[in-house]
């Protein structure tokens, strides 16, 4: 069996965002020449998140004001995690509503996908590096 491990480093400009990161995996996975396995791809940080989903702009905008509904980051004093002299309370509920981390099939060498899926790093409270694991096992 092999292993491979690689981390892959995001600054989001702005204090939200969705990348999709896709690409990068699969550049891992050929890196890897692992052929049937499974690959995790997670955040490290408690403020940002790995998902699967649709590569749709509207999606994505819908994400951000139904996340924003759910977890608004205004007012900062509606939190006591924000007591600590942090303003991102929000940021690590964001992070637990659209999760920590994934696991997609290599099947043939590729990622095992159903129609439309992508793999997107979520940043909810941006403006510094921040790093996504990528694991792959496998053969």
């Amino acid at each position: 069996m092999k292993s491979y491990r690689k981390e892959l480093w995001f600054q989001v400009p702005s204090r939200r965002g969705f990348i999709n990161i896709t690409p990068q995996v699969e550049t891992c996975l050929k890196e890897s020449t692992v052929k049937e396995g499974f690959v995790l791809v997670n955040a490290m940080h408690i403020t940002a998140s790995v998902f699967i989903n649709d590569d749709e702009s509207g999606l994505h905008s819908d994400y951000e004001k139904w996340l924003e509904k759910l977890a608004p980051h205004e007012p900062i004093s509606q939190y006591r995690h924000n007591n600590t002299g942090e303003d991102n309370a929000d940021a690590h509920m964001k992070r637990q509503i659209m999760g920590r981390e994934v696991v997609v099939a290599i099947t043939n060498g590729k990622l095992d996908f159903g129609p439309w899926e992508q793999i997107f790093y979520g940043e909810f409270d941006g403006m510094r590096k921040k790093r996504v694991l990528v694991k792959i096992i496998g053969e």
